[in-house]
């Protein structure tokens, strides 16, 4: 007994030692020490993409051949919200990573520590290590040859706490085939009432219950990957408000309650239907269960009769003709499409040697060959002008359809998509809390759904219900979200929830033992 409340009570010091550990801010060091070694961890995402390893593999050896006393460790995560727990759990232990692949959103997050993510105001425009710095070994991008809409995406609070990686937004995948088959012909602006109604009539069937546009059992004509862009952008296209730039909470009104009517009818037929309840659209689509798919452009690789990543079996795969186009729209003269894409964030640590040694990596990942090498593994554009113009990416561009792999014509399609349209894109307000909202966008368009296929009832008490338990979990209404403090952090991540666990049951023990021990002594 005594043992074990020995280990819990050191157990319960550790944690709050490490779960209390203050930083100073980064300040960048006048020379790099090049006679010590480093080790940067590095955590990226990658979802079974092995060009994408590559790529990653081979920037970490051509870099260490530059800085060979600099040794990155790379840990790779299937999707983004584990990266995002995994390093809300690090920091109250101060095991966070050197370098991360993440979103603005989520580092608003992590900026609720003191100095746990490292300020780049300094770094960007330092002389010698900045961007284009006279002591690289590399040649790096200047500061102005950042395509300006993607790097003012990594600013919190007028600083810059992230450099853009690399970028994508959304696109509609149609499959041409069925809609022509179906009587229609697609327009050059497609509008949200055209892909419904179109999305409609694919629900007709035979007498045998099969679909008459692919005689098959199995037809749901349009699906949604990103519930919550979906949420965003509607919002966006009607000028109705989503949140503020101080961080006010405006999701709940009229205009969400009209979209969220609107697609419940939709629901209850079956034309419409998103990823979480149905599985991914690009599978639907190239199973010809799909007409109308709206997904990353990074996802372009999956999409389509011939796509080089399909994940279904060769033999349920329909041929058909894919078009890439800009996803609906409410009013086509003032286009609006979502700017998406991961950035690179840097934590800090009490070695400034250390933080600069990841800087140098992370700024690495901007040279033309990682970032033209990593744009080619699917639907992405370059963050940086000068490998967006270079040749060796305008030959990349211009060889679409050559090949079924490396220039599908798909994944080009969609990548030109986002170069024509950039002056069309948008960003949401980023600030503690921000991560929450957007979960909560989508979780209302997939709330909706669900309960319209179980045959609820959808009317205004509905909503106000639904409104309010969104609110309650991930705590929307707290007065705080709009004053700048202290924010809800989202659901907690597994570890956290065993540590406070952990907790509990020691004090329980503790104050048992001490119980044990005054009842022994009488």
């Amino acid at each position: 007994m005594k043992k074990l409340l020995l280990i819990l009570i050191a157990f319960l010091l550790l944690s709050g030692c490490h779960g209390s550990k203050q930083r100073n801010a980064f300040s960048v060091p006048e020379e790099f020490d090049l006679s010590r070694e480093y080790d940067v961890v590095f955590w990226a995402k990658n979802d079974t993409n092995k060009n994408q390893v590559n790529v990653y593999e081979n920037a970490i050896r051509s870099f260490e051949e530059l800085y060979p006393n600099i040794h990155v460790q790379v840990k790779y995560y299937t999707d983004y919200l584990r990266i995002y727990n995994d390093v809300i759990t690090n920091i109250s232990t101060d095991t966070t990573p050197n370098v991360c692949i993440t979103y603005p959103d989520h580092i608003a997050t992590y900026l609720t520590g003191d100095n746990v993510v490292v300020s780049l105001d300094d770094l960007l425009i330092d002389e010698n290590y900045g961007l284009g710095g006279k002591k690289l070994k590399f040649n790096s991008p200047d500061k102005d040859e950042l395509v300006e809409e993607f790097l003012d995406e990594c600013k919190i609070a007028d600083s810059y706490y992230a450099i853009p990686f690399m970028r994508s937004t959304e696109a509609l995948y149609i499959n041409k085939t069925y809609v022509e088959k179906l009587g229609y012909h697609i327009p050059e602006e497609i509008s949200w009432d055209f892909v419904f109604e179109v999305s409609e009539k694919a629900m007709a069937k035979d007498d045998e219950g099969n679909y008459l546009v692919n005689g098959q059992k199995v037809m749901i004509p349009f699906i949604y990957k990103s519930t919550d862009n979906m949420m965003i952008t509607m919002l966006k296209q009607l000028k109705a408000p989503y949140s503020s730039e101080k961080g006010e909470v405006l999701l709940f009104n009229d205009v969400t309650e009209d979209i969220l009517k609107n697609l419940s009818a939709h629901s209850a037929t079956g034309a419409f239907s998103t990823f979480k309840i149905s599985s991914y659209p690009a599978n639907f689509l190239n199973a010809g269960q799909c007409i109308f798919a709206i997904d990353s452009t990074a996802g372009s690789t999956w999409m389509g009769s011939k796509a080089p990543l399909s994940d279904i079996a060769e033999e349920n795969i329909v041929e058909f003709e894919t078009v890439v186009t800009a996803i609906p729209q409410y009013d086509s003269t003032n286009k609006q499409m979502i700017s998406q894409g991961p950035s690179i964030c840097i934590f800090n640590k009490e070695d400034k040697q250390e933080v600069l040694a990841s800087w140098l990596f992370a700024q690495y990942l901007l040279t033309d060959e990682v970032q033209i090498g990593y744009a080619k593994t699917e639907g992405y554009v370059p963050v940086s002008q000068a490998a967006a113009s270079s040749d060796a990416y305008q030959e990349y561009l211009s060889l679409g359809g050559s090949d079924d792999n490396e220039h599908y014509q798909v994944k080009i399609d969609a990548t030109k998509l986002l170069l024509a349209n950039i002056d069309h894109t948008f960003v949401t307000p980023v600030f503690n809390g921000s991560a929450s909202l957007r979960e909560a966008a989508g979780q209302l368009i997939e709330n909706t759904c669900k309960s319209t296929r179980r045959k609820e009832t959808i009317d205004d008490e509905y909503f106000r219900k639904l409104y309010s338990d969104l609110n309650l979990l991930y705590h929307l209404d707290d007065a705080s979200l709009a004053l700048g403090g202290p924010k809800d952090l989202g659901p907690l991540p597994f570890e956290a929830k065993l540590l406070l666990g952990s907790l509990g049951v020691s004090w329980v023990l503790i104050i048992s033992y001490v119980i044990y021990k005054r009842k022994k002594s009488c």
